[in-house]
């Protein structure tokens, strides 16, 4: 970490739930609304601006940083996932965040844990068909999170769709006294999605990468305007291979609330994408309103 990314001396860093407790309990004993933003850390401006919205929505910030393990399957890349907790906190800290929370694997899971939560339906195909057991994960750290910090409110962002779409599922299922809260995805000039995952691209793959949201933005007009569902995904799918992606997981378009597959675009709807771009799965989503 440099000298200009040095850590406040009054920056918090949590490491038990009871230190996050006493934190958001004294905040909330102060009248103020506490706002959670749960990351797995390697933070880019795209987290940034989950911070700016929580800070705008709430008197106080608190954010997570978490690898969560039973949300990896057994060939993805826990081992070589990111991690810098010092800069994370330093560029949290820059951001206007009041504290950090950071817990250990045990901490989080305990010896002897054996609760899952699992939300059906809309986990069900997309990115659930293609990672076994991942929404499930996500469900029960964020559940955990959720109970641990006792935000007011608690911030995702709407690149990962689907993952958004099962914790408001959730929380609404489980009674779970907290407003979610979805934010745009941010963007590279060129439209890449940022996500932490970019980094391994190559510049050559970097070149390519944004093409997988001018070919969204490009089906999603279209079905707005009345095409078929069967002959955008198509021509999208051709798109990608055609322009270097390895493969295509899955280009679809669903419900914006429930998930479920249309078959023409009556109500608003996202069009959702997964491809490879060389070893690096790519995900995105752009909204699609009837005109």
């Amino acid at each position: 970490m440099n000298a200009a990314m040095t850590l406040p001396s009054t920056f918090p860093i949590c490491r038990s739930v009871a230190a996050l407790r006493q934190y958001v309990g004294e905040w909330h004993r102060q009248g103020l609304r506490v706002a959670l933003v749960p990351t797995m850390g390697a933070l880019h401006a795209g987290h940034l601006s989950l911070v700016a919205r929580g800070l705008h929505l709430a008197d106080r910030v608190v954010t997570s940083v978490f690898v969560n393990p039973i949300q990896f399957g057994p060939k993805e890349d826990f081992a070589a996932y990111p991690r810098r907790e010092a800069e994370d906190a330093a560029l949290l800290a820059k951001a206007g965040a009041h504290a950090l929370y950071a817990p250990t694997v045990d901490v989080m899971y305990p010896e002897g844990f054996s609760t899952t939560v699992t939300v059906d339906g809309v986990s069900e195909g997309l990115c659930g068909a293609f990672r076994p057991g991942h929404f499930a994960g996500v469900a029960t750290v964020v559940s955990k999170l959720l109970l641990q910090a006792g935000p007011d409110v608690a911030l995702f962002g709407e690149k990962d769709y689907q993952q958004l779409q099962v914790i408001r599922r959730m929380v609404r299922d489980l009674d779970i006294p907290v407003h979610i809260e979805g934010v745009p995805t941010v963007r590279e000039a060129d439209g890449l999605a940022l996500s932490s995952r970019n980094a391994y691209l190559s510049a050559e793959q970097r070149s390519v990468a944004p093409t997988l949201h001018q070919t969204l933005a490009t089906a999603a007009d279209h079905l707005a305007k009345g095409t078929a569902v069967d002959t955008e995904v198509a021509w999208g799918t051709s798109q990608l291979l055609a322009a270097g992606f390895a493969s295509v997981d899955y280009l679809e378009v669903r419900d914006a609330v429930t998930l479920k597959p249309v078959s023409v675009v009556e109500r608003p709807a996202r069009i959702l994408v997964a491809a490879y771009l060389g070893k690096t799965r790519l995900i995105d989503n752009q909204a699609v309103v009837p005109a």
